[in-house]
Order: C-alpha cells, then sequence, then structure tokens
C-alpha cells in the first residue's frame, strides 16, 4: 500500500524521494512538514546569538558545534514531541480531516512502534545533551514536563496555543545557557524567551483556522475558536507584544543598533502577516504559518547584526 502524501504537507522530500517502507516513519516524525523543525530550532540559535552579541563573543568552535548540535537535537525532538502527540491524540485525529491520514489513525505503525520511535529519538537527543553544560542540561530534562503536558492542553484550555509557545521556545534559555550567557544578562534572555512565546501564540492561531469545524465536532479547543471573529485583532496583538518583546530583550542585552534594522523587519513580516490573514481561507492560513520560518530568521538576524559594533 502506497503512502499518499497528507493534505498539509504540500510538495515535500519524503513523498517525492524516500523509500516506501520509510515514509510512515518520517511523516510520524513530520519530516515531510520541516517548517516545524525551523520553528523549533530558532529560538535555541537564538538564544545562543544572544549570548554571543551581548558579550561581543566571536563564534568559535564549541559555538559552531552549538548549533550543529541544537539543529540536531531539534530534528530529534520534534520527531519524538509529533510522534507522541499523535499517540494521544490519535482517537482525535481519525475524525479531523487533515489528521486522518496520519501514520496512527490510518493504521500504518502501531502504538507499541510509536512508543519505540518516541523512546529511540528520546535517547539520541539525550546523547547530544550531555555535550552541554549542567545548566543547560537541567533546562533539557525540564522541558520534558512542558512536552510531555502539551496534548493534553487542548482537552482543558482554549490556550493551547499558548502552552506550545512555552515548549517551542524553551531553546532560547537552553541556548542562551549552552553558550555560557553571563548571569546578569538573563533578563534579556527571558525577554527573548518571552517573545517567542508570543510568535508561537500568534503563528499556531493562524495554524488552527485549519481545523476549527473539525475541532468542534471533535470537541478540541483552541485560540483560534476562541478568539473567533476578532482572530485577526488577536494575533495582531500577539505579534505585537512578541515584537515589543524582543525589543526590549536588544535594549536590556546592550547590542548593537544594527540589531533595530532587523526588529523593524521582524515587524513589517509579522504585520504583513496579520493583514494577509484570512480565516475563512484555509490554505491561506497554511501559507502564513509557513512564513514563519522567515520571521524567526529575521529575528535571528536581528541578534546577529547587534553584535556589529559602529565604532
Amino acid at each position: 500500500m502506497s503512502s499518499a502524501p497528507l493534505p498539509d504537507a504540500g510538495r515535500n522530500w519524503v513523498d517525492a524521494h524516500a523509500p516506501e517502507g520509510l515514509k510512515p516513519w518520517l511523516k510520524l516524525g513530520r519530516f515531510d512538514r520541516p517548517v516545524g523543525i525551523w520553528l523549533l530550532l530558532l529560538p535555541g540559535w537564538q538564544g545562543i546569538a544572544l549570548a554571543l552579541a551581548a558579550e561581543g563573543r566571536a563564534p568559535g568552535l564549541y559555538a559552531l558545534w552549538l548549533l550543529f548540535g541544537f539543529a540536531l537535537g531539534a530534528c530529534l525532538m520534534r520527531a519524538a514531541g509529533c510522534a507522541y502527540n499523535d499517540i494521544v491524540d490519535r482517537d482525535i485525529d481519525a475524525k479531523v480531516a487533515r489528521t486522518a491520514a496520519r501514520p496512527i489513525p490510518a493504521g500504518r505503525i502501531s502504538v507499541r512502534q510509536a512508543w519505540g520511535f518516541v523512546i529511540g529519538c528520546c535517547l539520541a537527543a539525550f546523547l547530544i545533551l550531555l555535550t552541554l553544560p549542567p545548566l543547560a542540561i537541567g533546562l533539557g530534562f525540564a522541558s520534558l514536563g512542558l512536552v510531555a503536558a502539551y496534548p493534553f492542553m487542548k482537552r482543558i484550555t482554549w490556550w493551547p496555543q499558548a502552552w506550545l509557545g512555552l515548549t517551542f521556545n524553551w531553546g532560547a534559555l537552553m541556548g542562551f545557557s549552552a553558550a555560557g550567557g553571563a548571569p546578569d544578562l538573563w533578563p534579556a534572555a527571558l525577554l527573548l524567551y518571552a517573545a517567542g512565546v508570543f510568535w508561537t501564540l500568534g503563528y499556531d492561531t493562524i495554524y488552527a483556522l485549519q481545523d476549527l469545524e473539525d475541532d468542534a465536532l471533535a470537541g478540541v479547543k483552541s485560540s483560534a475558536g476562541r478568539l473567533g471573529a476578532g482572530v485577526r485583532r488577536g494575533v495582531g496583538l500577539f505579534y505585537g507584544v512578541a515584537v515589543a518583546a524582543l525589543a526590549a530583550a536588544v535594549v536590556v542585552a546592550g547590542l548593537s543598533p544594527l540589531a533595530w534594522v532587523g526588529v523593524a523587519a521582524v515587524a513589517v513580516h509579522l504585520g504583513w502577516q496579520t493583514l494577509s490573514l484570512r480565516p475563512d481561507d484555509p490554505s491561506r492560513a497554511l501559507a502564513l504559518f509557513r512564513a514563519n520560518r522567515e520571521a524567526g530568521i529575521l529575528s535571528l538576524i536581528s541578534l546577529m547584526l547587534g553584535a556589529v559594533s559602529l565604532s
């Protein structure tokens, strides 16, 4: 039995090139939708960039390892998190058109096999975590509580997107810690984390617009459902707070004025997303959600520019 492309995957390398036997496993880990890897990875890179820029340090071999290690860790933990989410949500996924063909509800991978996949990814990520300083290791273990609770949030609150923000941006704190961020700069790191939380709250609200009708039938809650007709205003508010927190992080860290070029670019990009949002257009929502890879890269560039002295 061949594996058809999932509805929100679009054209991707898994469906085009992966061996047929590997496709269900790659789809279980969402490797057919790599934008999620970027959205998990970029906060970690931003935390590393903030630590280096605030102290005027040039990237050395260790920093390069951090960039690579965080990238590999993001691939593994995003895959593990998606598989865990699918295990918990398998009955709900079967009732939602966009998710019914995922490997577990479609019967291509058993729950027991999926648990093996989760454990394998976590063990590989654990080996990477052990290369980091003790505080970063501790933060890594602390993140597991956020990950474990996330799939249940849509059952108990209208704001599971906020919990996802807390989870997906934890890497900003880990990256800052792993790069040796100074203790007096932790307020800047926390502001960067807050910026990421509200950014995620915005883009995942956009993402949730794809499933409004099915979510209502399945009894699933989301910020998009809670905001209703005010979803564009809500997304604009979330994005506005994200930009303000990013700007505050730049100020508190004492970065170069060049950082403001990047902050302005982030503001323009997120403003464009908000103005372009059409709550009744799921395909548009998916395209805007995917555009957040570029928004995250612009945030990273703003921090990198903050290391460039004008004197």
